[in-house]
């Protein structure tokens, strides 16, 4: 047998062991699929774990789908946390499967989003097929399936309002993909939600109830800490006591405004690891809602792989104790990127004298959420001078980019040719931006051994004091 056999051998059955063993940590990183019930799940699947023989792995659950097997409904495994290499990984792929996950696909189609990568879309085709077993038509398909399931599991809204806000172009295509994906209409799928979703189902004025799920601990304290201190009136808040806070804001969205809220309480299973984060979203536009989980993901780094991240900063003696406190700690990103470079440049004070008078305001204000931030065109165009005019500019006209499959290497280099910015501008935004989870502060020393997390050893010694907050 040859070398590469052998290895993937190897492979093979440790993801069995996972599976055997119903291990959550490996939830999202790969599925499973069962020969003989033609049914596909997440490794903890608490179902009687098949032999061996039957059994057939797949990166992503639309390589699953796209080889004729269907979503497990004991398990739901087109709910598990994102794999945590889309926001770890730099090349084309990781950077396709973020774009993905924003609804580039849903919204300017696969030339669409080669053309933000800088590929032909035959080379995409080509690089997403060969690593994980489907395209990118065949992945939005997937995510457009699992959001349709969350409006008609969690809302009131009719079959055909749920078809095209999922992302479906005909209610034809809708009917067809949840047949395949879940072996059910999309009536007998409203029918079989679980009692806690259909009590919280209503109209869509009442927001949509959501549970946004993660792998392993989370450490929710030091994430709403760091969103209390930097919160910019007028398009955030937190209320309420430490440990039951809320977090509320604003947000611009492809196709309206939206304004979410997430619950420091993490809910946790009966069985098993990782939980959730209770979310409500009031959209304008439930053709936003795929686009708006993702920017809270990123925000709360929810699909981050914690267990990856303890081992390797846990076997550090500095990091050691800190690890052991705060297992699981996060590397908050931010829900608007562009949002973030011009506050990070400017600070909060400055930030809420730009919404005051240049933010739009929103036609239903919400409590003390009234404004969205303001755009970059509309900065450079209102205080063109100086460096916030030159950063606003160059993000206006797409000279500096950072959506989700923006290469980060060419967002810093461009970020450091506006006059005026310096180098820890750039590595904040880099870090939260644009979620690189290995970014050092310039002059600061940290050894090799804390890459590919320094993002998150920084976020330690910063939640023990032993860091001062630079930002």
């Amino acid at each position: 047998m040859k070398t590469d056999d052998v290895a993937h051998e190897k492979a093979q059955d440790s993801r069995y062991e996972a599976v055997r063993s119903r291990d959550a940590r490996f939830d999202g990183a790969f599925f499973f699929a069962v020969e003989t019930t033609g049914i596909y799940c997440r490794p903890s699947c608490p179902a009687v774990t098949p032999k061996r023989s039957n059994v057939r792995f797949f990166a992503t659950a639309a390589a699953a789908q796209g080889s004729g097997f269907r979503a497990c409904r004991r398990c739901r495994p087109d709910a598990v946390p994102g794999s945590a290499d889309w926001n770890v990984r730099a090349d084309v792929v990781g950077r396709a499967m973020r774009l993905i996950g924003d609804g580039v696909v849903d919204r300017e189609g696969v030339a669409g989003l080669a053309g933000r990568l800088g590929y032909s879309a035959r080379q995409v085709q080509r690089q997403l097929t060969a690593e994980l077993g489907a395209g990118p038509v065949a992945l939005a398909r997937a995510q457009r399936a699992h959001t349709a399931r969350v409006l008609l599991q969690t809302t009131g809204l009719p079959v055909t309002e749920i078809a095209f806000a999922s992302g479906f172009a005909s209610v034809r295509q809708f009917n067809d993909t949840i047949r395949a994906v879940y072996a059910a209409t999309p009536s007998e799928l409203r029918a079989a939600a679980p009692a806690r979703s259909r009590a919280g189902a209503g109209a869509p004025s009442a927001g949509l109830p959501l549970r946004l799920a993660h792998r392993g601990p989370y450490q929710a304290g030091p994430v709403f800490d760091l969103l209390q201190r930097e919160a910019v009136a007028g398009v955030e808040e937190v209320s309420g006591p430490t440990g039951r806070r809320l977090y509320r804001r604003t947000l611009r969205l492809p196709y309206g405004t939206g304004i979410v809220a997430v619950d420091e309480r993490p809910g946790r299973p009966r069985t098993g690891s990782g939980g959730w984060l209770d979310t409500r979203l009031h959209l304008t536009d439930l053709r936003d809602l795929t686009t708006a989980v993702q920017r809270l993901r990123r925000l709360f780094d929810l699909d981050a792989d914690p267990y990856a991240v303890d081992e390797r900063l846990g076997a550090d003696p500095r990091l050691a104790p800190l690890v052991a406190a705060r297992p699981g700690l996060r590397s908050p990103g931010t829900a608007e990127a562009d949002e973030f470079a011009v506050r990070a440049l400017v600070g909060r004070a400055e930030a809420e004298r730009l919404v005051t008078r240049y933010g739009k305001t929103l036609d239903a204000p919400c409590g003390t959420l009234t404004h969205l931030f303001p755009e970059p065109g509309v900065l450079a165009e209102a205080e063109p001078h100086g460096t916030l005019g030159a950063l606003a500019t160059a993000l206006a006209d797409s000279a500096v980019r950072l959506d989700p499959g923006a290469d980060r290497d060419d967002a810093e280099r461009s970020l450091l040719a506006v006059p005026g910015v310096d180098a820890a501008t750039a590595a904040a935004v880099r870090a939260r931006a644009l979620g690189d989870p290995d970014v050092a502060p310039p002059g600061a020393d940290l050894p090799d051994t804390w890459r590919p997390w320094r993002s998150y050893a920084l976020n330690h010694l910063r939640a023990a004091g032993e860091w001062e907050n630079d930002r």
